[in-house]
């Protein structure tokens, strides 16, 4: 071991979180409805599998793209030789254009200001290498994306402080709970560099709202440091209320070109909104010429092929089918989401009410035996080996209250969800019945009790000597 570094050998990437074992154990025994039909069913990968089609049949209109050839000649030798890591010109010009699009076309983007990153992931981890040294921290709201500890820290040796939030006003980020997290940093001696949210969020699937991005604003303001806006579930907004980006929020508070606009920075992909996590497409996008110049070198080390970015600059550049392609999928995921909650409302479960993002943040707190931690855990165990489907449980996102559950809805067919609700509900009703039956005997051992206990005392009164009468 003596051999190895300590980064090779420390136990810091996260991967003993319940999140992570819970996909473990569903790659032991997946669930296939033909091969392996009482297999784990996969509720813990928020991916979106619901519009593939829609890419399909466009890559079959489009053939020129998808067979590296311009005007119907090959430009295979073009995307073999090695590409400067600023990227293609006009793929960052066709993600620069679908960003805007995705927000209304109420902002724009410049395509010089973007940096390319292999996926979301890189996207994070390079702005914490350009923001933050070892030992700086960054403050997220509770609950969050479990990947956080393995993207932010640790590689980086950035260090991560919760801002507190609950369900008592549905996890909304609020000014005390900002300066709370930022005393308690402070408390560990550790300097603040800066906020990161995840808008919509992930796992809750709302969007964040205008009061608690004007509350994130000033108060990277008075503190002096950064906002990471992480967007990539932007399109996934599939009801009211919409997605309101941070930077449309800047603009509102005229804060274009001042010392705040250089320190708010946003992160998006491809992964979510057009599915394609395994494309591995993200984008860094600041005001910060200098954080621009550094994650730009930095890219080298996480590139998109430039296959990938010929391929997505011809999707993206096709203006009808991305304003096509967000609006069937948005339906898409509106109605694969009421059937989850729907599923669930005939299990007596119940979610936060969400608006976007391919999951539901569900709670489960009623179906533990007591209000803890452990009881949490005891309860996940029975769902992944005993249920056999793997939910991500609100510990490994940081919860601050046991009993809450992610739970993914749109990385399967709608009959494998069927059937997922179906062992979902055998369980609750098998657990209620259990329940039920542990009160009727603890009332009848009750009521055994009483009864021998007025025996005893019958027994005693007329056994007693006349004189004590």
């Amino acid at each position: 071991m003596g051999l190895l570094s300590r980064k090779a050998t420390c136990n810091t990437h996260g991967q003993d979180s319940s999140y992570f074992l819970g996909w473990e154990e569903y790659e032991k025994n997946p669930y296939d409805e033909m091969k392996n039909p009482d297999g784990i069913i996969q509720m813990g990968l928020a991916e979106n599998q619901l519009s593939f089609d829609l890419i399909e049949s466009w890559l079959a209109k489009n053939p020129d793209a998808a067979n590296f050839q311009r005007e119907g000649q090959s430009i295979f030798r073009e995307l073999a030789l090695f590409q400067d890591y600023h990227g293609l010109p006009s793929f960052k010009n066709a993600m620069a254009d679908f960003m805007s699009e995705n927000r209304g076309n109420r902002v724009s983007f410049d395509p010089k200001k973007l940096v390319l990153t292999a996926g979301a992931t890189s996207a994070n981890e390079t702005l914490m290498f350009c923001l933050a040294d070892a030992g700086d921290a960054f403050l997220l709201p509770t609950p969050y994306y479990p990947g956080f500890d393995r993207d932010l820290k640790w590689r980086t040796g950035a260090e991560v402080v919760p801002i507190q939030c609950t369900s008592e006003n549905r996890f909304r980020i609020t000014k005390s709970a900002l300066e709370e997290a930022y005393q308690q940093a402070q408390k560990l001696n550790l300097k603040v560099k800066g906020v990161l949210i995840t808008n919509p969020s992930n796992p809750l699937g709302t969007t964040t709202t205008r009061t608690e991005l004007n509350h994130l604003l000033d108060f990277v303001s008075r503190k002096n440091i950064h906002l990471i806006s992480d967007e990539i579930y932007s399109g996934t907004v599939f009801t009211s209320p919409g997605f309101i980006s941070v930077i449309e929020v800047l603009k509102e508070k005229k804060l274009e070109n001042t010392d705040v606009f250089k320190r708010v920075h946003i992160v998006y992909s491809l992964s979510k909104d057009l599915g394609l996590p395994g494309f591995r497409v993200g984008v860094i996008y600041s005001n910060d010429d200098i954080v621009v110049a550094a994650a730009t070198k930095m890219s080298s080390f996480g590139l998109i092929s430039s296959q990938t970015q010929n391929l997505l600059s011809a999707l993206l550049s096709d203006k009808k089918f991305t304003k096509d392609y967000l609006r069937e999928n948005q339906i898409r995921l509106k109605n694969r989401h009421m059937k989850l909650v729907s599923g669930l409302e005939a299990s007596g479960i119940e979610c936060l009410k969400s608006n976007a993002g391919l999951f539901c943040w569900v709670d489960m707190r009623h179906l533990m035996r007591s209000n803890t931690f452990e009881a949490e855990i005891e309860l996940w165990k029975k769902i992944v080996y005993e249920v056999k489907l793997n939910i991500s449980p609100g510990s490994s996102c940081h919860c601050n209250e046991p009993g809450w559950f992610r739970v993914c809805f749109a990385n399967m067919s709608e009959e494998t969800l069927k059937v997922a609700m179906n062992r979902l509900k055998m369980f609750v009703d098998e657990l209620s019945s259990t329940t039920r039956s542990q009160s009727e005997h603890q009332r009848l051992k009750s009521l055994r009790k009483m009864k021998v206990s007025n025996w005893v005392f019958r027994l005693s009164f007329h056994d007693r000597e006349p004189e004590e009468r």
